[in-house]
């Protein structure tokens, strides 16, 4: 194998990475999800918010690294399409939206946070739906489809198609860490009142994302069933 081989490999992983991370960032959209996902734990300790915020870190890094891998072949296995994916999480998506949009944030800044609670709530609801969602467990299916063609390798578990993968996801996980871990110093800068309005207006767009993934959904099954 020759250097211009070589520079060539590095140039088109490089190229795929980033192509991994910027079609992945903006549909898991750290920042906003960061708004969100304080206005659900309530106060939080510095120890407690650092050791959350690393495994919704880990859980999400888990969660899109398998679905390109193996995304598609798992809903395969179960007979589920992606439309079902879409539908099922629009509507888990929308109701938290809902949830979040209607409660009350008087009383929930006045309370603190269990410990135990909240960590046995990292995979479920902080890192799913909220943090990785169906809309992002079904952008990730895709490029997992996609990058072998990219990279003109064989298959998903080509080195090169794994690298991309793997890097590119754990770039989209390091912001997801930094806006988790640092989201209430971000808020003590915002003040109470800008942060009550970002609170509501991330659970408004949450909402309008989970109907967006479920008309999608729905949009996909009608679409199938005139195919057929």
């Amino acid at each position: 194998m020759n250097v211009a081989t070589i520079l060539d490999m590095v140039s088109r992983t490089a190229e795929a990475t980033v192509l991994v991370l910027a079609t992945l960032f903006p549909i898991v959209n750290p920042i906003g999800s960061a708004a969100v996902f304080l206005s659900m734990v309530g106060r939080l300790e510095d120890g407690l918010q650092r050791r959350l915020a690393r495994r919704i870190t880990f859980y999400s890094y888990c969660l899109l690294v398998v679905s390109m891998i193996v995304g598609g072949k798992i809903l395969s296995f179960f007979g589920i399409s992606l439309y079902a994916v879409q539908i099922g999480g629009g509507l888990v998506v929308a109701s938290s939206g809902w949830q979040l949009l209607t409660k009350d944030a008087k009383k929930d800044e006045q309370a603190v946070a269990n410990p135990d609670e909240v960590l046995a709530r990292a995979f479920f609801p902080y890192t799913l739906p909220i943090t990785v969602g169906p809309g992002s467990i079904s952008v990730a299916i895709a490029l997992g489809a996609h990058l072998p063609s990219q990279l003109h390798a064989a298959g998903f578990f080509s080195p090169l198609v794994l690298i991309a993968s793997l890097v590119g996801s754990a770039l989209v996980c390091a912001i997801v860490y930094i806006c988790y871990r640092w989201a209430r110093n971000a808020a003590r800068m915002l003040g109470s009142t800008g942060m009550v309005v970002l609170m509501r207006l991330s659970s408004f767009i949450l909402f309008c994302i989970g109907v967006q993934i479920l008309a999608t959904g729905v949009s996909s099954f009608l679409h199938s069933i005139h195919l057929r």
